[in-house]
């Protein structure tokens, strides 16, 4: 599957979804899969990042991704930046570190999710409460505030 039926693909499966702010659900993926490919990573990393969130979501799920036309690291980076049920936030790090190419995919995230811009449409309290959630993420992570 290419990028642009990837696109399409997670595009389609996110339709009317809205973020935090009540933005379309569409500009965090466009985003980043954008930070993806501008920290050099390739198509499947950049695939990755379009479907980060289809399975955690329940958008897409597990038995898709199984059987999509995807590379294998594609398919393995999406499950490494699926939250689970239950999962501390430490042991999510530690599946992401595990996994090559997780990392950068979930570096444009949080970069993307941590955005003063973007956090500046939520209330004070929320915004800060997601503030200090991506900033122990990013210490797990062991990425710096330039990552």
């Amino acid at each position: 599957m290419g990028l642009a039926e990837v696109e399409a693909v997670a595009r389609a499966a996110h339709t009317g979804q809205t973020d935090k702010a009540g933005r379309p659900y569409s500009e965090h993926l466009r985003a980043v899969a954008e930070g993806v490919r501008a920290r050099g990573g390739g198509d499947e990393l950049i695939a990755a990042a379009w479907l980060h969130d289809a399975v955690e979501d329940g958008v897409l799920s597990e038995e898709w991704l199984e059987t999509a036309a995807l590379d294998q690291r594609t398919k393995d980076v999406v499950r490494a930046v699926t939250k689970r049920p239950g999962e501390t936030p430490e042991a999510y790090a530690r599946r992401i570190l595990a996994t090559p190419g997780a990392r950068l995919v979930k570096t444009a995230d949080l970069a993307h999710n941590a955005d003063p811009a973007r956090l500046a449409r939520l209330d004070e309290a929320t915004a800060r409460r997601l503030e200090r959630k991506y900033d122990a993420m990013r210490r797990y992570l062991g990425l710096t505030p330039d990552d």
